[in-house]
């Protein structure tokens, strides 16, 4: 299509740069007068005439007022012996310049050459271009089934280990891969078989690709790079001709890396939509299969493969023989992230008292992809602000845009919503406080911020894995947080409860139906979770108890909720004056941070209840 509209360009600029050219050799001038002979001769006797020019039977005459005139003569007769028989006399004819020139000259043959020729010269030249496109498209019809494989080498674009922070069991179980690479023969001579494939599994942004051109770096061999969905076309053989074109290229170059991104793409259980074994995708699966099986013993080449849904994968991708080694990589814990901050922070301007320590501190749950972004979005806020380095707050406020969007202090509250929203928010805050074991709250605003109209941020002390239901139920009644204090202090209840409520009721059913945490339910889970395959994979889940069993599992869930709601009304009740100084001081500031929550909490000598 590029090449199809710059033909049609260059057409329609040569077809202008042809008319103005025509415009100037045609350009419109005032036509000279038209003589006969017998009135050249009067006028050459009269000594009018200065100079006549003959170009085969054409007469140029210039007279001698300056304007010219042009008249015709005989082919066969000079134009001297016509004039002295039209009764010119020598002595006149003296007095005149003749010039006589030939019809061979430049002008004579452009006039021949340019009607007859530049309308062949432009239907040539369209043909030439309609041609062209034919051929090219001729050409990509035979390239159709060629890989296009994006190709890493060890240039500027290389990547290390040391160029990848935390995953630190993922980077030790691909060491044997690179030493693998490097020096294939003490494997070979021991007997021991080279590895096929490597499958990546993580959540998005935890570095699987970037680790896999670590890979190819330390190894120091060619990296070839495709996404799985670059195989699948709209024409039935493309992708397993591509497939067979990816591994002839890189047969050629071993040892060297293939990596195939979302492999899922192509990879998904065969038999999983309509169009039987005849399916493109499912033919481009086959065709890797077979690929892989086909490696010999001593084959230099490793497929590399990520994703983020191995659930979805077919059982022969997985087998031993194929993708056997699955490299596992999990989200960053805070030292991780503190080293992946380190890395993403070079190349920008960080103050000298940056602590990125506390940084990591306040992003639990964040990828690699996210600390990056979060770099990314400091140095963007520094700069607008005009500032030469980032500071600690920069980051602080990069971490609350990432987490909940960016702040919208031109939504313009009534003094009544203001109050509501902080009577709300300090709710939350107040019950986190009060609960043994519970999370520290790290800062309380009422801007808003993405969707929500406020927010109260809590941060746990150190990683955890594992949550236990006491935690759960201190989540619970801090969910309930702010709807109770509305309800109090109010004697009403505003839709800003509403996705509290929501997240609340999702987590009581969950400890009754999941977890196993109702005493009178017992350990037992109910619905089984299905994934049905039609047109793909759909999680459903299936009502595998009876009614009664439904009914009861309502009331066990109602019953989680109300336990919450009167642990949460417990604590707004008898520490009304708490939640005021909260409230109040929020309405002042708008944002609290956690010394200046802290202090206003530690005034009052609060102590930890249990819920």
């Amino acid at each position: 299509m590029k090449t199809l509209t710059k033909n049609i360009l260059w057409a329609v600029i040569t077809f202008l740069v042809i008319t103005t050219a025509f415009s100037i050799f045609y350009s419109e001038q005032k036509k000279p007068q038209v003589l006969t002979i017998d009135q050249v001769a009067q006028k050459i006797n009269a000594n009018q005439v200065s100079k006549i020019t003959v170009s085969g039977t054409n007469v140029d005459i210039h007279l001698k007022d300056n304007s010219e005139a042009v008249s015709t003569k005989e082919a066969e007769t000079g134009l001297i012996e016509t004039l002295k028989s039209y009764g010119v006399s020598n002595d006149a004819l003296q007095k005149v310049n003749f010039d006589v020139q030939s019809d061979s000259g430049w002008s004579y043959w452009m006039s021949i050459l340019i009607p007859s020729i530049l309308p062949l010269i432009i239907i040539g030249f369209f043909f030439w271009i309609m041609f062209r496109q034919a051929k090219t498209g001729m050409s990509q019809a035979f390239t159709f089934g060629k890989a296009n494989i994006k190709l890493f080498t060890h240039f500027k674009d290389r990547v290390m280990f040391s160029d990848v922070a935390g995953l630190k069991e993922a980077k030790q179980e691909l060491i044997e891969v690179v030493d693998f690479l490097k020096n294939p023969k003490k494997y070979l001579d021991i007997g021991a078989r080279i590895p096929r494939g490597v499958l990546l599994l993580g959540s998005p942004g935890t570095g699987k690709t970037l680790l896999a051109r670590a890979i190819a770096g330390e190894g120091n061999v060619p990296f070839f790079h495709m996404s799985g969905s670059e195989f699948v076309e709209m024409f039935v053989g493309v992708g397993s001709s591509r497939v067979r074109d990816l591994f002839d290229t890189a047969k050629r170059a071993a040892p060297c890396i293939i990596f195939i991104d979302e492999i899922d793409a192509i990879g998904r259980e065969r038999g999983a939509g309509i169009g039987g074994g005849h399916d493109e995708r499912e033919q481009t699966l086959n065709q890797i299969l077979v690929e892989m099986d086909g490696f010999e013993r001593d084959t230099k080449v490793i497929v590399v493969a990520a994703t983020n849904r191995p659930d979805v994968l077919d059982a022969a991708l997985l087998r031993p023989g194929r993708f056997d080694r699955r490299v596992i990589l999990e989200l960053p814990d805070i030292n991780d992230r503190e080293e992946v901050l380190k890395i993403h922070s070079k190349g920008k301007l960080l103050a000298k008292d940056m602590n990125l320590r506390k940084v990591a501190e306040r992003t639990p749950g964040f990828s690699g992809a996210d600390l990056a972004n979060l770099m990314n979005e400091a140095a963007i806020l520094a700069a607008r602000k005009n500032q030469k380095e980032i500071n600690q707050q920069d980051i602080l406020e990069s971490v609350e845009k990432v987490l909940l969007g960016p702040e919208r202090r031109s939504r313009a509250l009534s003094n009544k919503e203001k109050e509501i929203t902080a009577y709300h928010e300090a709710g939350h805050a107040l019950v986190t406080a009060s609960l043994k074991g519970s999370d520290p709250v790290h800062k309380v605003s009422i801007v808003a911020r993405g969707r929500a109209g406020g927010y109260t941020l809590k941060l746990p002390l150190e990683e955890t894995h594992l949550r236990t239901k006491s935690q759960f139920l201190n989540d619970l009644a801090i969910l309930l947080g702010g709807y109770v204090s509305e309800g109090i202090n109010f004697k009403d209840i505003s839709t800003g409860a509403s996705n509290d409520l929501q997240v609340a009721s999702d987590l009581a059913r969950s400890l009754v139906t999941r977890y196993g945490m109702s005493e009178k339910m017992g350990p037992v889970t109910y619905g089984k979770t299905e994934e049905m395959v039609f047109l793909g994979r759909e999680l459903t889940t299936q009502k595998n108890y009876s009614e009664r069993i439904a009914s009861e599992i309502d009331a066990e869930v109602t019953a989680f909720i109300q336990r919450a709601l009167r642990a949460t009304r417990k604590i707004i009740t008898s520490r009304g004056n708490v939640l005021k100084a909260i409230a109040d001081k929020l309405m002042e500031k708008e944002t609290l941070e956690q010394e200046e929550f802290k202090k206003i909490v530690d005034a009052f000598k609060l102590r930890p209840l249990v819920v």
